[in-house]
């Protein structure tokens, strides 16, 4: 049998776990700054910004995930919204030789881990392009986010049984 060049590489016959992005692309995003331009005025202090991230995975082909990062942040003062934007960031993610068990985590922490840094970027640039400083995120943990939605997952199981 004909070794493939990852068992050629490591020499005892198991092919080396890869990662590999295949493509990264904006599937939706929006700036919106319904006040402009009464609300680029400087101000006392600053605004409130809420921020909210999900991360969904979803496979494509064989070995092939598209993952996909969706960012929301609005500013506002009071009632009053300064800027509201949404992203949805995803990246197409070749994953090959990596056991089940350890897909999952891959998947929801790793992909998203490397597609964030692209995503911050169109949001500061976005913010600052609209006339306000840019939103500058900071980083996320995505293992965290990870461990509470299988904890949320477990828990709605454990309802349902």
């Amino acid at each position: 049998m004909a070794e493939t060049p990852n068992e050629a590489q490591n020499g005892n016959g198991s092919a080396q776990p890869s990662l590999n992005i295949l493509a990264q692309y904006i599937k939706d995003f929006s700036f919106e700054s319904p006040g402009a331009p009464l609300s680029l005025r400087p101000r006392e202090n600053a605004p409130n910004i809420s921020i909210n991230v999900n991360v969904n995975a979803n496979p494509i082909a064989e070995g092939d995930f598209d993952v996909v990062l969706t960012l929301t942040a609005q500013a506002g003062e009071g009632k009053d919204v300064l800027f509201n934007t949404d992203l949805v960031y995803g990246g197409v993610f070749r994953i090959q030789n990596i056991p089940q068990e350890h897909m999952l985590p891959i998947l929801f922490i790793e992909c998203p881990r490397l597609l964030f840094p692209f995503a911050r970027q169109i949001i500061a640039d976005a913010t600052r392009n609209g006339g306000f400083p840019p939103l500058m995120i900071d980083p996320i943990d995505f293992a965290t986010m990870f461990q509470q939605r299988m904890a949320e997952e477990q828990a709605k199981a454990q309802v349902k049984n």
